[in-house]
């Protein structure tokens, strides 16, 4: 009988410590907009290394980027808000797709001995 008790008691303790550990900054996406912002930067560094994303396409979706981040550093000057916050996981969604698109639209960046021969 201790035992379960026990069990109870930590199973409790764990899924309370849980829920009370999440910061303020998460979203329904279960990680931090800061950590979004990283994510799609590095996706974007990724696709043009791998040559999926031509400079063009690159440059577009940095300047999509950097006016994120400007509003971001613009919202949280107060701290955001419920309704700045999902702002901002909406338009990091559009550039998200935008940049799951773009590097499977299969424009080439070729490099040196990669241009197509016709």
């Amino acid at each position: 009988m201790k035992t379960l008790m026990l069990t109870v008691a930590a199973a409790t303790a764990l899924t309370a410590g849980a829920a009370s550990a999440q910061p303020y900054g998460y979203g329904r996406h279960g990680m931090p907009i800061e950590q979004r912002i990283e994510r799609v930067d590095f996706r974007i560094d990724q696709g043009v290394r791998s040559g999926q994303l031509t400079r063009r396409e690159a440059y577009a979706l940095r300047g999509q980027l950097n006016g994120v981040v400007r509003l971001e550093a613009r919202y949280s000057r107060n701290g955001l808000s419920d309704w700045e916050r999902a702002d901002l996981n909406r338009r990091l969604d559009v550039l998200s797709n935008d940049v799951r698109l773009s590097r499977r639209d299969d424009d080439r960046r070729y490099g040196y001995n990669d241009y197509p021969r016709y």
